[in-house]
């Protein structure tokens, strides 16, 4: 026991105590560890601080604090008026607050256009909250019937007939624009020498197939001018067209063991249809007419915007498929397409569209200009979204296909209710990228002389009243905190989105 406590080891003084652990906790830990832990994040923070110094305070001295509120002209946003610098003019922008929003369109009418904004904002905001049920019936108002609703609210006119009278004088159109070529045809062939002869009998030979295609419509433009003859023509032209398409859907849906169903729907839709004519009064020429030309500010920005992207997501889809087709015909010309719309810029195509597209049209029909503009930004759009959502179904294993095909779903099953669906939700990103660069192109269109956001805000500069050194900057940051609100809301979306569909990835 002796020598056992004689070898022990007994410390006769104090450990020096040892120094604090760093703080990794709070704010002044995060600050160590994440902007102060290494030489080169040091100088990155220091560089950073001395950026926002110089961007960020500066922004706010001129939009917040030496910023004019209150005013009646130009006088109030001058420095010598005020007594010091003056920064962001806001009177000017409150004084052109309406020609932002809605460019030259006629302030009695102005209703029409806040009506139009109320109805979209109320049928998409249910399509964005996931939990809220009918999305179905949802999306059919908002992407079916609401741009029929908010073309005659924005334009106004009524209807002069219906289904009967539209499809009898779009077949006569085209009848009588094949007698015009074929006639075209003849008179150039006897003009000409060498080839005179070949030209006039094939001249003759359109015309005579325009002659058939006369024949054949007569009928259908026979009723049509009954229908016009009646003393109310488009409800009867309305009822016979409801009648007729009901039919014919009973009737292609099984009969009557399966097709009740397709006829209540359908009745249930012209219903719906009936109630807004006579709710807008589009059988007694409806609303007054405003010419597109003065539509303006940002109204035409999301009638752009918006149809630009809804459509092209259709047309994408449909080049996106057609490309990986096996059919050459197709796959070809989605090729073609696709290659051509990407290889022009946007401003080609709004030119083309403008002033190039009326002189493909068969004489005396005319298209308005902002359609023109329409059907061109949703091509271009179309080509590019195809390509995106190329990317995904290419992402999709050949495997998704082949289970489709042991359990004997069809071709279009399984591109509908397998494929396009996991392919469409690897894209997210690249769509919403996609769709926020056309919501910012869409400020091109004042090339061709529609006023947009932009284009109103440099059309209100040419007014002496506001003419100030601070109105360009005032203007420019007004319309730049608008497109920073709607790109911004897209983005944040497209990330809840994208993180609601891939739960199952965590």
């Amino acid at each position: 026991m002796s020598e056992t406590a004689a070898s022990s080891f007994v410390r006769q003084e104090l450990v020096p105590e040892r120094a604090a652990p760093i703080k990794t906790t709070g704010f002044i830990g995060f600050l160590r560890t994440n902007l102060f832990n290494s030489p080169t994040n040091i100088l990155l923070t220091v560089v950073s601080i001395l950026l926002l110094w110089f961007t960020v305070i500066p922004a706010v001295r001129f939009l917040l604090v030496d910023a004019v509120w209150r005013g009646d002209d130009r006088n109030a946003c001058l420095a010598e008026n005020a007594g010091r610098a003056v920064g962001a003019c806001w009177p000017y922008v409150q004084a052109k607050f309406t020609q932002f929003i809605y460019g030259f369109y006629p302030e009695p009418e102005r209703w029409r256009a806040n009506l139009t904004f109320i109805l979209a904002a109320l049928l998409l905001l249910p399509l964005l909250i996931p939990r809220l049920p009918a999305k179905g019936l949802n999306a059919g108002l908002f992407f079916i019937a609401f741009p029929v609703v908010a073309f005659f609210l924005l334009h106004g006119g009524g209807l002069g007939g219906f289904g009967i009278s539209w499809t009898a004088g779009l077949l006569s159109g085209f009848a009588e624009s094949i007698g015009d070529a074929g006639r075209k045809l003849t008179s150039v062939g006897e003009a000409t020498a060498v080839v005179g002869p070949l030209l006039v009998l094939l001249g003759k030979l359109v015309v005579l197939l325009s002659t058939a295609v006369s024949f054949l419509i007569w009928p259908l433009t026979w009723l049509r001018d009954q229908i016009q003859a009646s003393s109310r023509p488009v409800w009867v032209d309305f009822t016979a067209t409801a009648a007729l398409v009901s039919m014919l859907l009973f009737l292609l849906n099984g009969g009557v063991r399966t097709g009740w169903r397709s006829l209540i729907v359908s009745l249930a839709t012209f219903a719906g249809i009936g109630i807004v004519i006579a709710a807008m009064g589009l059988d007694h020429g409806g609303l007054p007419v405003v010419d597109t030309r003065l539509w303006g500010g940002l109204l035409v920005t999301l009638v752009v915007s918006v149809t630009g992207i809804v459509t092209s997501m259709p047309v994408g889809i449909a080049l996106a498929l057609g490309r990986r087709s096996t059919i050459p015909l197709i796959r070809i010309f989605s090729i073609t397409f696709i290659e051509l719309w990407r290889g022009v810029p946007l401003i080609t195509v709004l030119f083309f569209a403008t002033y190039m597209l009326p002189l493909f049209v068969p004489a005396g029909f005319t298209v308005d200009g902002l359609v023109r503009v329409l059907i061109g930004i949703a091509l271009f759009a179309g080509a590019y979204t195809a390509e995106v959502i190329r990317g995904g179904l290419q992402a999709i294993p050949r495997g998704q296909g082949e289970a489709a095909n042991a359990l004997g779903l069809s071709w279009w099953k399984t591109t509908g209710l397998i494929v396009m669906p996991q392919a469409l939700r690897h894209v997210i990103p690249g769509l919403v990228n996609s769709f926020i660069a056309l919501f910012k192109d869409t400020s091109l269109v004042s090339i061709v002389s529609l006023f947009d956001l932009l284009g109103s805000l440099r059309a209100s500069f040419a007014d002496p009243v506001w003419a100030t050194p601070t109105t360009l900057f005032t203007g420019f940051a007004f319309t730049g905190l608008i497109y920073f609100v709607f790109c911004f809301g897209m983005s944040r979306y497209s990330l809840f989105v994208e993180r609601r569909l891939n739960v199952h990835r965590r």
